[in-house]
């Protein structure tokens, strides 16, 4: 049996692997691809994900489970996957916690409008007044997908005192169903994105549910930049539609210099840094790879297998 590895991984991972593995090391794509021609296990992890792809395209057909640190399982070949019967396990909560700070964080600058306190730093300027002056106390959060993601942000939203609300596919524990959430947009104050890229999502926030905003209402996305279309957000923030946006990652990525998001009044660029912002994701990464490698050579259920159907 072979394995195709991160080098990036080995110090994480060798001490623990079982010897009658053939383990190779990859530290270029180039080495990926070739490498995994004859594998049966395959965490060729990558940046940006699309050189994953390419990687999983070149496997042949004894390859049975793949390995992904990442979440989002927009850019891999699901189909390509599905029809060949291979497993796919993803990183379902390894950046969970950071993602979700990061969220909270997104709702306190612009509670606070720490970014205009910091650009009055840069300018040497003291301010005279509060640029922003609301309290998270007796606010309401609307939290579209509250998976581990989204329920971490709703737990910690709630210390601050805030009403969280989530929204799932099945509308489990009170939440609400795809189908509902939208009527309810101007009831919040705060709509945070933490949904799984799917084909459902694609322009999730368009015009529509712009205009049906509070006009005093933040748009937080921690998810994937097609979730929102960008010209009506454009839009509904040079007209005042709604009070800003949050937007940590944004289609294209990276950001060109020259797109119009970045000096949109009231929209917030963070550079899709909410995963990054910890230093445990490889280690976490790699003990969750050696419990599903131990299920894997047992033939018991693996954590975190995703539905290539449903696409996460």
């Amino acid at each position: 049996m072979k394995a195709v590895l991160p080098a990036a991984a080995r110090p994480l991972l060798e001490p623990h692997l079982p010897a009658d593995i053939d383990i190779v090391w990859f530290t270029k794509p180039a080495e990926a691809n070739a490498m995994i021609a004859d594998a049966d296990i395959a965490w060729v992890d990558m940046q940006p994900p699309e050189l994953v792809a390419d990687a999983i395209r070149q496997a042949g057909p004894t390859l049975k489970w793949v390995s992904t640190i990442y979440a989002g399982l927009d850019a891999f070949p699901l189909g390509t996957l599905r029809d060949n019967g291979v497993t796919l396990t993803n990183g379902a909560g390894i950046n969970a916690v950071a993602v979700a700070e990061y969220a909270v964080m997104a709702v306190l600058v612009a509670a606070k409008r720490f970014d205009t306190v910091v650009r009055a730093q840069d300018r040497h300027e003291w301010l005279k007044d509060a640029p922003g002056k609301i309290e998270l106390a007796g606010t309401k959060a609307l939290v579209v997908g509250y998976g581990t993601i989204g329920k971490m942000i709703g737990d910690r939203l709630s210390a601050f005192g805030v009403d969280v609300t989530g929204v799932t596919r099945t509308g489990r524990d009170g939440t609400l169903t795809p189908d509902a959430w939208r009527d309810r947009l101007g009831d919040f104050d705060w709509i945070i994105l933490a949904a799984p890229s799917t084909s459902a999502t694609h322009a999730l926030i368009g015009r529509d549910e712009l205009v049906a905003m509070k006009p005093s209402a933040w748009l937080i996305n921690i998810a994937r930049g097609d979730m929102i279309d960008d010209d009506a957000l454009i839009a509904a923030l040079t007209a005042g539609g709604i009070a800003g946006a949050v937007l940590d990652p944004t289609s294209p990525e990276p950001l060109p210099p020259e797109h119009p998001l970045w000096s949109t009044p009231n929209a917030i660029v963070t550079m899709h840094l909410s995963g990054r912002s910890q230093t445990t994701m490889f280690a976490r990464g790699a003990a969750l790879f050696l419990d599903n490698l131990a299920a894997f050579l047992a033939n018991k259920p693996m954590r975190n297998v995703a539905d290539l159907d449903a696409g996460y």
